[in-house]
Parts: structure tokens; C-alpha cells; sequence
């Protein structure tokens, strides 16, 4: 029976030329056998990455101790300085060069058999069921509805660890504590603890655990290493043999919007990929999902009726009825996902005894408490709905960032991948540059971004939106991955804001410069951005073209194109007028191919400042790696 609910280290440097161990005096007079390299190096490695070791200041150490975190049997404990070598260390762990290609893992056990295995190397099997954990599994919205969950808990006096993916720029984005992303020192000791304990375990039947896997495992040592009260777990994909459905007891599960995604590896229909979501779900465990189509609500109610799950609908949250309220994630969509988050939340305090405490029966089930109403005012995810002001320089080195900023080249960024979410990207693009839902959480100057990368939250900016006399230009910046379904997003994203009204002047193509297989710092911009292959950027313009004019265009492209057969082009090209295409004289007329994306910035930079009567406003989306490159190159 469905039952609505009303909600919505660093070690003073010395040298190593050889493996040895030595013993570090601590001035808090413990004495600890630090390993001086990790376990993934060896002397050569330590001589082509400089790796240093420092002696930890006894600040940092008296801090871990008193939140529970140095331990008495700790003897073997690494800290890295180089955390560029963390990340070499993490790339290691990638199975598969392509999203949606089969991993290579072997061995005697299945996924989850080997995360159980993990865990007890790693001495957290029993302590996981400590955590107190909402886990969260679906197609759309499940990192809006954790950080939701999280922002709400917090406010309430909580102390929060969220664990989400992916990231757009830094892993350690992924590992939230308090709504904050865990420092670098702490990452690299908790890492390198994870990493060295594995490593020395790694049998023929027991490889080392894969990326996912291991960040997984790392997000569970981290929380359980920081004494948070609540766990916030995202699922990574599916449900049934993702790697955190090891959680066997948790407070609450939640099962948000389903769509076709991944389909390559959960099924191709709604049913099937229902099946995998509903695989959360564990015995007599509250579960909360929201409105679905009907193939993918009887899939979770069957699968709810086996596990003898009592499974509720959120209704989403009627901002009407909570005075207006202004959500922290932009989009009438946010609603469905905020309703599901409430409902969590407040399943989770009623089920640890916590409701009563901090409320006392004052606030009526159909009421929201003042914390949860702040929670879900500030819950802010970057690269979802995120718009920047650009502020760029006066000096020929277009990547420098200096203070001034006119406001004329802004950045709308969005890491819509699917369907769904590409028209619920559309939708809040085209509310937002008419300046109709422009909400001051997410646009901010470019000037107040260390906000955002030191601590993961946004220091507001002030900065107008008026029009004036300018000439407007709306443009696409566009790519996606291979996997993904472009002849659907495409046309998606351009009738959801014909409908509203809004329409591209142009559409550019351009590779991402992260790839798939490789994890780099927040620092590192790749040196291969200039020679990669073009050829499936070529075939997406084809696509657009054929969404715009309704016919298929020759191309000079070919199956090796590489960035040569793309053409820097004149800054008048942002000028014309795209009634004016005419594909069939002019195939450039109205979209392109750059040739990589610092590229792609320094001539929107240069169009807006050559002339002065120009206003751009880019789209960034299909893809959350582009607009993570977007943000790293915005930030430098």
C-alpha cells in the first residue's frame, strides 16, 4: 500500500635513495613507524616524482586524536606530500579505459564478496553498522537529494559525512564532512592507510579493489575514522551490485526519479533498471521513493513486497505552502527531490530518537522545522544549475584572472547527461536568462571563487543581470560521452527552450580535457588537450545540424579528424545571424568544432572584449567533465 507523505601532512623534508622504515618522534611523545613510501612506489618512481616526506606538525596529530582518528595499533602509517602521487596511485585502479566497457577484475569473488573482504582487511566490518546511514539510489536527482539530506541534518545540529559521485574537479569533492570537502592532509592519511592495508593483502583471488570500489571503502574508513552522526551514501550505479550496497542496516533508503541511463549495463527498459535501484532496499527498512511511471512504480512496490519493505511516496514540496521557499538547487524539478530529502530526514531523526528531542512534538507532520527550511535554502551542489560570471583580463594571457569583470560573458553550467535532466536543464536556462529565476546562491563573480574551492561552498557575489542595450547571444557549448544517446539530448534540449522562447545563436563542439581514464587534481590541466581526436565532436555538429535545418550536411570531417581540421574562427562569427544559415553554402555558419576548450574560452573572451556592445551567455552541459574543465579553467 502507497502512503503519500507531505514532504519535500605532510612529513620536513628529508631524502630517501631506498626502501627503509625509521621511527618519527612525535612532540606529543608517541612514537610512530612511519613507511616512507607508499606501497604503489618504488625507488624509481620515488626519483621521477620527487615524492617528499614531512614530519607532521604535533598540531595535526593532537587534532586526529581527539576526534578518534590516530589509534594506538596504527604502526605502519604513510603520508605521502605528493598528493599528484595519490592520484597517479588512484588512475592505477581504473579496470576500464572507457565508461561502459567490462572491468578487468578478476578472482575468486563477486563484487560485493570482495567489498566484505575488503572491509575486514581494513578493519571496518562491524563498524560500518555504526554509521547511521541514508543510502540513495536512482536515475536523476540522487546527489541533489543527499546533499539536500545532508544540508538538513547539518542544520540541525549534526554532525554530517556525504558521500557522493562523481566529482567535477577534485576527488576529495566526493568526501564531505559537515557539508565541507575533507582537507588534503586528511585525504592523503586515511588514503594512504586504505592503500597500504589492501596492498599487502592482494592475492591471485583478491586483486586490489578498483576505483570505485576503493573510494567507496575510503569514504566508509573516513566517516567512521571522523565520528560523524549520519552517513549520507549515494549509490554509485544501479543499486543491486553497487559497491556501497555492503550497507546492510541503514536508518533509511531512498529510490529518486528512475529514467533509461546506463542502460548498457542495467537493462533497457524502465523495469529492468528499476530492479537494479530497488536492490537498496533490505528488510523492514523504512524506503521513500517518488512519483514514477507506472512500469517503474510496480517494479519497486514487487520488489518492496518481497523484502517486506514499508516503501512511502514523497510528494514533492509545495513551495507555495512553505512561504515561497527558495530552494539552494535551482529548478522546479529541485521540489520532487527536496520532498524525497525531507521525508529522509525526517524518517532518520524519528528512527534514532532524535525527532522528539529536538522538537518536542511542536511541529506537525505537514509542518517544516525552521532547521530544515535553512538546510534546503543553502544545499548547493557545484556544476548543477551553477551560473558564473566571467571575469576575465585586460592582459594577453587570456587564462589569467584578474579582478574586473563586466558581466558580459557568462556561464550557464549544468552536467545534464540524460534525457530527463537535459530538459530539466533546458527548462531552468531558459527561465534564467530572461532573468525571471536567478537565484543569488548560484551566481556569484568569478572573483569569489576561492570560496567555492577552498571549502566547497560559494561566497556570494553580487552582479547585474540587466540587458541594457546589448546585443544577447545564447550559445551551446556541447559534448558528451560516446555511450550517451546525443540524437536524444540534442533535440531534448533544443525544443524544451523553443518552447520557452529561448534559441542558440550558436552551437560549438569541443573535447573535454579530462578523460575517463585518468583521476588528476583540481591543479593539473592536461598537455595532451591539443591533439585529440575530433572525429566524435564532428559527428555531434552533424547531429545539430540536422536537429536545426531537418537534413543531413556534408562535413569536411573524416574518421581520424584531428584538431587541425579545426579552425579557430573569426570573432565576426559570434556576430551573425543564425536566420541566416545556410548549411548547405556555409556548413560553419551556425555551429562548430573547436579545437579544445582553454581555446574555446580565450575567444569567447576575446569576442566580448572586441566588442563592447556584445553580451554571451553559454550553456555548458552534456557532460559533468566538461563543465568541471570549464570551472578549472575559469579558476586559473
Amino acid at each position: 500500500m502507497l502512503v503519500y507523505t507531505n514532504s519535500g601532512l605532510k612529513c620536513g623534508i628529508f631524502g630517501v635513495s631506498h626502501l627503509h622504515r625509521r621511527d618519527c618522534q612525535f612532540s606529543s611523545k608517541r612514537t610512530w613507524s612511519l613507511t616512507c613510501l607508499p606501497a604503489c612506489l618504488d625507488a624509481r618512481n620515488l626519483t621521477r616524482h620527487c615524492v617528499r616526506h614531512t614530519k607532521m606538525s604535533s598540531q595535526v596529530v593532537e587534532k586526529l586524536e581527539s576526534n578518534g582518528v590516530v589509534k594506538e595499533h596504527l604502526q605502519d602509517f604513510s603520508v605521502p606530500s605528493s598528493y599528484e602521487t595519490a592520484m597517479e596511485a588512484l588512475s592505477s585502479l581504473i579496470t576500464s579505459q572507457k565508461r561502459g566497457a567490462k572491468s578487468s577484475v578478476g578472482g575468486a569473488y563477486r563484487k560485493l564478496e570482495r567489498m566484505s573482504e575488503y572491509l575486514k582487511i581494513l578493519g571496518l566490518e562491524e563498524q560500518i553498522d555504526g554509521l547511521k546511514i541514508i543510502h540513495v539510489a536512482g536515475t536523476k536527482g540522487k546527489g541533489s537529494t543527499c546533499t539536500f539530506s545532508e544540508a538538513i541534518l547539518r542544520e540541525c545540529g549534526f554532525r554530517t559525512g556525504l558521500f557522493t559521485s562523481p566529482h567535477l574537479i577534485d576527488v576529495r569533492e566526493r568526501f564531505r564532512i559537515d557539508g565541507l570537502e575533507i582537507s588534503e592532509d586528511k585525504f592523503l592519511l586515511y588514503f594512504w592507510d586504505c592503500w597500504n592495508r589492501l596492498k599487502e593483502k592482494v592475492t591471485e583471488h583478491l586483486p586490489m579493489a578498483p576505483l570505485f570500489q576503493f573510494l567507496t571503502l575510503l569514504a566508509f574508513k573516513i566517516f567512521i575514522s571522523e565520528k560523524v552522526d549520519v552517513a549520507i551514501i549515494e549509490v554509485g550505479l544501479g543499486g543491486t551490485n553497487d559497491s556501497t550496497n555492503v550497507i546492510e542496516k541503514p536508518v533509511a533508503c531512498g529510490i529518486t526519479s528512475l529514467g533509461l541511463d546506463h542502460t548498457e549495463i542495467l537493462g533497457d527498459t524502465l523495469g529492468k533498471i528499476a530492479s537494479h535501484k530497488a536492490g537498496i532496499f533490505k528488510p523492514q527498512i523504512p524506503s521513500f521513493t517518488v512519483p514514477q511511471l507506472s512500469e517503474a512504480m510496480d517494479v519497486l512496490l514487487e520488489r518492496a513486497h518481497e523484502v517486506k519493505v514499508p516503501l512511502k511516496v514523497a510528494a514533492p514540496l509545495d513551495n507555495k505552502k512553505f512561504d515561497g521557499l527558495k530552494l539552494g538547487l535551482s529548478g522546479d524539478h529541485q521540489f520532487i527531490n527536496a520532498g524525497l530529502a525531507v521525508s529522509l530526514c525526517k524518517c532518520w531523526l524519528q528512527r534514532t530518537g532524535n525527532w522528539e528531542k529536538l522538537f518536542q512534538n511542536d511541529i506537525q507532520e505537514a509542518d517544516l522545522p525552521e532547521s530544515f527550511v535553512r538546510g534546503l535554502s543553502t544545499a548547493h551542489i557545484p556544476g548543477r544549475a551553477q551560473i558564473v560570471h566571467d571575469t576575465y583580463p585586460e592582459s594577453n594571457n587570456s587564462l589569467e584572472v584578474f579582478e574586473n569583470s563586466c558581466g558580459d560573458l557568462t556561464f550557464y553550467l549544468d552536467g545534464a547527461h540524460s534525457p530527463e535532466s537535459m530538459e530539466a536543464c533546458a527548462k531552468w536556462f531558459s527561465s534564467a536568462v530572461k532573468g525571471n529565476q536567478i537565484s543569488s546562491s548560484s551566481s556569484f563573480k568569478l572573483k569569489n571563487l576561492e570560496g567555492v574551492w577552498g571549502n566547497g561552498h560559494i561566497r556570494h557575489g553580487s552582479g547585474s543581470m540587466e540587458e541594457s542595450n546589448k546585443l544577447i547571444k545564447q550559445i551551446l557549448l556541447f559534448n558528451c560521452m560516446d555511450v550517451r544517446h546525443p540524437h536524444i539530448l540534442l533535440p531534448r534540449l533544443v525544443s524544451t527552450c523553443a518552447s520557452t522562447g529561448t534559441h542558440f545563436a550558436k552551437a560549438f563542439f569541443v573535447p573535454s580535457m579530462s578523460t575517463y581514464s585518468k583521476v588528476t587534481s583540481g591543479a593539473t590541466i592536461p598537455s595532451d588537450i591539443c591533439g585529440r581526436d575530433l572525429s566524435w565532436q564532428f559527428n555531434l555538429q552533424m547531429l545539430w545540424e540536422k536537429v536545426i535545418h531537418g537534413k543531413e550536411v556534408d562535413t569536411l570531417r573524416d574518421k581520424g579528424a584531428k584538431m587541425d581540421n579545426a579552425k579557430i574562427l573569426p570573432h565576426e562569427f559570434l556576430y551573425e545571424d543564425a536566420s541566416r544559415c545556410s548549411p548547405a553554402d556555409n556548413y560553419f555558419a551556425c555551429s562548430a568544432v573547436m579545437p579544445s576548450l582553454p581555446l574555446t574560452i580565450k575567444w569567447l573572451r576575446d569576442c566580448v572584449k572586441q566588442n563592447p556592445s556584445l553580451k554571451v551567455q553559454v550553456l555548458v552541459t552534456g557532460s559533468l567533465h566538461l563543465v568541471g574543465d570549464v570551472l578549472k579553467l575559469l579558476k586559473r
